[in-house]
């Protein structure tokens, strides 16, 4: 079928049902609109045969959707209405949620039902729970729903004729500020981290702190550190340590109320972000161990079972700034001086990486400077990655990876994806050439012709595409919750293996005939000179749609991308 994506922005569910419809022999396009989109000289234009919306904040006009199938991507079980169903999921601590795809009519959510899948609702933050749980349900529900519109017989499920037993949600209002308001001084630990957790990527939850409102994102409990409520107590890698009424909760990100009528705000790590204001507050560092002892949050950990070793990140959004990049590095380090086989690279669930970050890079007094300096940390660490010979290095995909955050992935002897990842193998949505080595590594993956294509098509694919095309080594068919369990037994199962150091020997000789070839140094040199002369240059494209990007301007730059995105 010919299908056209209807969106309020190329997100990570938008990509993935795209990706998903692409490997089932559909033909899609994407189009990004916005109320003043007119979307039936959109739609007369494409002349699809079915429309979807995986995620859209406007209504779709009665012009289009009562003269052809518009389906609507709704994050919440049958029966669920309104705009902020996950956070309501998160808020309540449900322990099951759904999705339900229904077609649009003249009633917001009110439509007839073509498809609905459940999920199960693990203690995680909003965001998180939408790229998984939320994204497999939705995945499931729509392809479903758009092989019953292919067939030609069946009759949606009007709301009105489902029995009671049927409709496991119900409207809901808007989650608004304030119902998300934390009273720092009688609320205690697990309910002020659900209410961050249920604003985490958006919108945050409006708050006071040190004279200034702030919208405070993430949240993680903290159970030794402890003070006078509301007090900040201590920093680390970043995040800011704040006192509830019976401990205290990490808080990673900040950002500044929006004002009216002006462009986004960035979401900063919340040291950057309230720079001066910062009292003086110790820095305590976590151990790099996970340890038996009380929770405490940490960006990066390490763990050992057997002769495999484990370096787990989970950075917000999948983001890498320079201190990101140079914190990994380090640890990276620390765990090639313990005595593994196997090394395993990524996070327990959610994004693996996104490549440079682009927040921190603006917020920066001189971008090209940070962007300068935030690549060369990336590079410093994929190098070191690339250069490990006297053991495996896996790179485990629990979440999507894109750009420099997919090309770090690659430096990895495999790799291993849930099957759900998205990947995003190239750079020229954000105007950059790129860097990370990957004029070395996609080509070894895939060949030069499909690693030029990948770079120029400049689209989101499957895991399952990704294997067909060389770039997956592993797909891991599991549901996020699983995913680390089922990569450690697999890790430990490959470093016990008779095979293993015959292969960690070839694999030092194949880098030795590759570095007299032609040296790492190289490939470098000719990227980041590149990479120099976009940044240094104030008219390239990408100083134009970073600033798009990250303070959410109108979608005229965000259509572009999306277009592109879509390619043919």
């Amino acid at each position: 079928m010919r299908i056209l994506l209807v969106a309020g922005a190329f997100n990570s569910l938008t990509q993935r049902v795209y990706a998903e419809l692409g490997d089932h022999g559909h033909r899609v396009s994407v189009e990004l609109v916005t109320r003043d989109t007119p979307l039936p000289e959109v739609v007369r234009r494409h002349d699809p045969d079915l429309i979807v919306a995986p995620m859209l904040k406007t209504p779709i006009p009665r012009e289009v959707w009562s003269t052809r199938i518009c389906l609507i991507v709704h994050p919440g079980p049958v029966g669920d209405r309104g705009p902020s169903s996950v956070d309501w999921a998160v808020h309540l601590g449900a322990d099951r949620w759904g999705v339900t795809v229904l077609q649009a009519n003249d009633e917001m959510d009110g439509g007839d039902i073509w498809g609905a899948a459940g999920c199960p609702v693990p203690v995680v933050g909003k965001s998180d729970l939408y790229r998984n749980e939320i994204a497999d349900a939705a995945v499931e529900a729509v392809l479903a729903a758009v092989a019953r519109v292919a067939s030609g017989t069946h009759r949606p499920q009007p709301q009105a004729e489902l029995p009671d037993a049927a409709r496991t949600g119900r409207p809901r209002p808007p989650f608004r500020q304030d119902l998300r308001r934390i009273d720092w001084h009688a609320d205690p630990t697990d309910t002020v981290v659900r209410k961050l957790r249920a604003a985490d990527s958006q919108p945050g939850v409006r708050d006071e702190l040190l004279g200034d409102i702030w919208h405070l994102h993430g949240g993680h409990p903290e159970d030794t550190l402890t003070g006078r409520p509301g007090e900040l107590l201590a920093t680390r890698s970043g995040a800011i340590c704040r006192a509830t009424a019976d401990g205290a909760v990490w808080i990673p990100e900040l950002r500044p109320p929006r004002a009216p009528g002006r462009p986004g705000t960035l979401k900063l790590p919340a040291t950057l972000a309230l720079g001066d204001r910062l009292p003086p507050l110790p820095e305590v560092p976590a151990p790099l161990g996970p340890g038996d002892g009380p929770r405490t949050w940490t960006d990066i950990r390490y763990r050992e079972e057997g002769p495999a070793g484990f370096l787990e990140f989970s950075f917000p959004g999948g983001a890498m700034s320079t201190d990101h990049c140079r914190r990994l590095l380090a640890a990276y380090r620390h765990a090639c001086a313990r005595p593994t086989s196997v090394l395993v690279l990524g996070g327990r669930r959610d994004f693996f990486s996104n490549g440079i970050h682009l927040h921190v890079i603006e917020a920066a007094a001189d971008p090209a400077e940070e962007s300068w300096a935030n690549i060369q940390a990336m590079d410093d660490l994929v190098q070191a990655v690339l250069t490990t010979t006297d053991r495996l290095v896996v790179a485990a995909l629990g979440g999507n990876a894109a750009a420099g955050g997919a090309m770090l992935a690659l430096a990895a002897d495999e790799v291993w994806c849930r099957a759900a990842v998205v990947l995003n193998p190239h750079y020229r949505l954000m105007g950059l050439y790129g860097s990370e080595y990957w004029t070395y590594t996609l080509p070894r993956r895939t060949g030069p012709d499909v690693a030029a294509e990948l770079a120029a098509r400049a689209v989101p694919i499957t895991a399952a595409t990704g294997a067909r095309l060389g770039l997956v080594d592993r797909i891991v068919d599991c549901p996020a919750q699983d995913f680390a369990a089922r990569t450690a037994e697999l890790a430990t199962r490959l470093a016990a293996a008779p095979a293993t150091q015959a292969r960690i020997a070839t694999k030092k000789a194949d880098r030795e005939r590759d570095e007299a070839h032609r040296p790492l140094a190289v490939y470098r040199e000719l990227e980041l000179a590149q990479m120099h002369r976009i940044f240094f240059d104030p008219d390239q494209p990408y100083h134009a749609l970073r600033r798009a990007f990250v303070r959410k301007e109108p979608a005229a730059a965000a259509a572009h991308l999306g277009s592109s995105a879509a390619g043919s």
